[in-house]
């Protein structure tokens, strides 16, 4: 039997009624700190963890000590909505033992009418892809998005035999039933695949410090600078970038994610031609912050900024540019006090050592690094492929949970049904 089947069945021709989420939700309150003199635990927005929908951690406050946003009374089977950053989709039903506890105005407080709603019917629907559409449509701001309370309360959910209410409810159950199982062993199925993945990174990490470790007795130390010289692009302008544009500009926050800067291509060609430009394939390596994220260049037109993003220029007649690229894995770097944070010059990096094997016997070299390179790359596969590795698997076990969601969900709409 389908999910549709399923729908039909448990139906039986019932009636459907769509209300939005301000009729069939309760009113809740603030507290008064002038009044009290209790503490309490703060559920601010980053005290539910959003892959769980569960509170992982909340501060102990007082009036004394409370923040501004420390204002809404919570009980057990609230339903609480982040609406700043909605499409994140942080979200928590409060269980028993959070009753009378405070949470943050940067939630939605959804208090469920128990003799329309069950709380877990509220749960299912503000996690559904139908609302999470309706927030995309709804939501303002580039920068901070976010919804009011209001708008998500006139977001409207089915309610199953309107005028029969232990129908409704046990109709509303045994989906809300499905659903928790489905989520119980998405969650179970998960958890295995994440410690298999863990073992997976353990391994890899052992067998990358077995090959290219700095104690390894087969391998010779050599500085960075015996490999190549340092490079990097050159100095980009503020003035110079826009936030659209022809040519992606990476500076040290965006390096290895999506750019929000960009540059002309006149410049980028004139720069590119005239100053130092990375090849393809050598491995540009973070100089601040998190002193040497490395980053394969793949030869996409890109631009990066200078003294933060860096490459050593790699002939790979001594070292395979991959090779590199594991090594800053594990390199202990000699970096320099730059004030609030760490970073690599120059001379730093040149002073790195690298572990290589046979560096006075570059075709033996070479050839042994191609194996362990072969080695890690199987590795890396297992650990890191979203196409091919473990964590492709735990995205398309949730897929495939939010696919079976939303037919149990399926319900007509009005204007559905009379076409029907």
């Amino acid at each position: 039997m389908s999910d549709l089947d399923f729908l039909e069945k448990l139906l039986d021709g019932a009636e459907v009624e769509w209300r939005p989420l301000a009729d069939v939700t309760l009113p809740t309150s603030n507290i008064k700190w002038s009044n009290t003199d209790q503490s309490y635990r703060y559920i601010d927005l980053t005290s539910v963890d959003r892959e769980t929908g569960t509170i992982s951690e909340a501060k102990e406050i007082t009036a004394e000590t409370a923040p501004s946003r420390a204002q809404k009374l919570v009980e057990a089977d609230d339903l609480i909505f982040a609406t700043t950053r909605p499409a994140q989709q942080r979200l928590c039903l409060i269980p028993s033992d959070w009753a009378g506890e405070v949470a943050s105005t940067g939630y939605c407080v959804l208090r469920p009418d128990q003799s329309h709603v069950l709380p877990g019917w509220l749960l299912h629907w503000i996690s559904s892809t139908q609302f999470k559409a309706y927030v995309e449509e709804h939501q303002s701001g580039s920068a901070y998005p976010a919804i009011s309370d209001g708008k998500v309360k006139a977001f409207s959910i089915p309610i199953p035999c309107p005028e029969e209410r232990e129908k409704s409810l046990t109709i509303q159950g045994e989906i809300v039933r499905i659903l928790d199982s489905f989520t119980e062993l998405t969650a179970e199925l998960t958890a295995e695949l994440t410690a298999e993945l863990d073992l997976r990174k353990k391994q890899y990490n052992h067998y990358r410090d077995q090959l290219l470790g700095y104690d390894v007795e087969s391998l010779e130390l050599r500085p960075l600078g015996w490999v190549g010289e340092v490079r990097m692009c050159k100095r980009i302008l503020k003035s110079q970038t826009s936030p659209t544009g022809d040519i992606p500009f990476f500076k040290i926050g965006t390096f290895g994610k999506r750019p929000d800067a960009f540059i002309p291509r006149d410049l980028f060609e004139q720069f590119k031609d005239k100053y130092s430009y990375p090849k393809i394939g050598e491995v540009l390596i973070s100089a601040s912050g998190t002193l040497g994220r490395a980053v394969i260049f793949d030869g996409k037109e890109a631009y990066f900024q200078d003294s933060n993003i860096v490459w050593l220029e790699n002939d790979e007649s001594k070292v395979l540019n991959k090779y590199l690229f594991y090594f800053y894995q594990i390199a202990k770097w000699q970096s320099s006090d730059g004030g609030v944070i760490k970073r690599l010059y120059n001379d730093n990096i040149k002073r790195t050592l690298i572990p290589v094997p046979c560096p006075d016997d570059p075709e033996a070299s070479l050839a042994e690094q191609a194996r362990i390179v072969e080695i890690l790359d199987k590795f890396d596969t297992l650990t890191t492929s979203l196409s091919e590795g473990l964590p492709r698997e735990i995205e398309l076990r949730q897929k495939q949970y939010e696919y079976y969601r939303d037919l149990l969900l399926s319900f007509p709409k009005p204007a559905e049904a009379a076409e029907a």
